[in-house]
């Protein structure tokens, strides 16, 4: 089967998820090219075409969509990863007499602006009425396209495997947290993801601020980039903030290993990788119950509403808990063996590609 796994953007777990994918389809004998941005495909397991498929309308769509039909001509499926690069899809192949099998994926509710939602609006439409099937990173999402009238279901997306951490060292894990300037005595709190305002940074930053009012004693590591990091280090700095703002890392597996706790506090999700990616490590976790978090964590976190007073009580709760920590780490790890595992992404993929095609 041709198969092009297509992709408007190189941000955060998009991006890791059109790699995966690609790659999982390769290794099954599949023919498959992996289209989007250059910094995408550079990291590819598979044949690559760069298609610039802006995040915003711009002059040069046009021209872009003139590329992307000659990137696409004789491809069986094109899956296309994200509104815009599914409502792309959708338009460069609808006038085709052959035209491929069109599968989107879903992976964010459209956040923004007036401006932004009412363009996000017409390409929902244009992705629900023009694609195959629809498949949603979360529940609501699946339940918003079906009402536009797409045909949808649930997509698997579990978190790409990071390089094993096994067992740390003591005296290791003790380097480690005094150099992410923990004094004795102090809790680890760590939160990985990339720093924009889908994260809750603002909420972050108000949680810390409750828990350094309380006096708990612990630190706030926050690991990624992003858009959202200057203005996350100047709130930590003019408010003295007890965060660290620690940038992009590449040790996230022996810092999930020295945390004690590991928060999300986004304002949305759909299947959030570094909630899976802790639930992995074993360790205790708090997040904020949006989107499809629930559907990951099941009842192996601490769930609360996206407000900084329950997000703060959680925190200073557990962080003073040894017992309630260890039964989060039990229950984390019983959960990690019941997630999606990518035999069974590519097993879900192979049905969805062959009910499109018989169509």
């Amino acid at each position: 089967m041709r198969i092009v796994q297509l992709t408007s953007t190189s941000a955060g777990g998009v991006a890791r998820h059109a790699r995966q994918v690609a790659g999982l389809l390769a290794g099954a004998g599949d023919q498959v090219l992996l289209a989007g941005p250059a910094d995408v495909v550079a990291d590819s397991p598979v044949p690559t075409a760069v298609v610039d498929i802006a995040d915003r309308p711009r002059p040069s769509d046009l021209a872009a969509l003139r590329h992307l039909r000659h990137v696409l001509a004789g491809a069986d499926v094109v899956h296309a990863h994200g509104l815009r690069a599914g409502a792309a899809a959708v338009l460069a192949t609808r006038a085709w007499r052959d035209r491929p099998a069109v599968v989107v994926t879903l992976h964010n509710l459209p956040v923004g602006g007036p401006k932004v939602q009412a363009v996000a609006a017409v390409l929902e439409r244009v992705v629900a009425r023009g694609a195959d099937l629809v498949l949603g990173v979360s529940g609501d999402l699946v339940a918003r396209a079906t009402r536009l009238g797409a045909r949808s279901e649930r997509a698997l997306v579990p978190a790409p495997a990071r390089r094993a951490q096994g067992a740390v060292d003591p005296g290791a894990r003790d380097a480690l947290r005094a150099d992410l300037g923990l004094a004795p005595g102090e809790r680890l709190v760590l939160t990985v993801g990339r720093l924009a305002p889908q994260k809750g940074l603002g909420l972050l930053c108000d949680a810390a601020a409750e828990l350094a009012r309380s006096g708990a004693p612990l630190r706030w590591v926050v690991v990624g980039d992003g858009p959202g990091e200057a203005g996350l280090r100047r709130r930590v700095v003019d408010e003295g903030l007890p965060v660290v703002v620690a940038g992009r890392r590449e040790d996230v597996p022996a810092l999930l290993a020295a945390a004690d706790l590991v928060v999300s506090t986004s304002t949305w999700e759909g299947q959030p990788l570094a909630v899976q990616e802790a639930l992995q490590a074993g360790r205790a976790v708090v997040a904020t119950d949006v989107g499809g978090t629930r559907e990951v964590t099941g009842d192996a976190a601490v769930l609360v509403a996206p407000e900084a007073g329950p997000l703060a009580a959680a925190v200073a709760r557990l962080v003073a808990d040894d017992d309630a920590r260890e039964k989060l780490q039990r229950a984390a790890l019983a959960r990690a063996a019941e997630l999606p595992t990518p035999v069974d992404v590519l097993a879900q993929l192979r049905r969805c590609y062959s009910a499109v095609r018989s169509d």
